[in-house]
């Protein structure tokens, strides 16, 4: 199969998806992703966390110990289809309504569906 560059570009988005199609991912079925965003500390986390709750998401909190510089995690699950362009629009959401907060995005993950 040849990459679409259109539809896969060649950035960490991109590149995820490719891997999960090259390894047999249905990307089309919804699916949780997890975002991850890092805050340096507890009261920044839980505001942008009650920001989210406000708006409906699904997330969880947790310390986040691999960074001493933003211990705390806010990890949101929105359910959608493996698409460049969710993924996409959701990090740009995340990361601009995590700036007041002092917010670290710290990337995206999902399991592989289809099987």
């Amino acid at each position: 199969m040849e990459r679409d560059l259109a539809l896969y570009p060649q950035d960490n988005i991109g590149d995820a998806l490719w891997q999960m199609l090259q390894e047999g991912d249905d990307l089309s079925i919804p699916r949780e992703i997890q975002f991850s965003v890092l805050f340096a500390s507890e009261q920044q986390a839980l505001k942008y966390g009650q920001l989210l709750l406000e708006n409906n998401q699904k997330l969880s909190f947790c310390p986040y110990p691999d960074d001493k510089d933003h211990p705390w995690e806010i990890t949101a699950y929105p359910e959608v289809a493996a698409s460049y362009e969710n993924i996409a629009a959701y990090q740009e959401l995340l990361e601009n309504s995590a700036q007041p907060f002092q917010g670290k995005y710290d990337g995206w993950y999902c399991v592989k569906k289809g099987e």
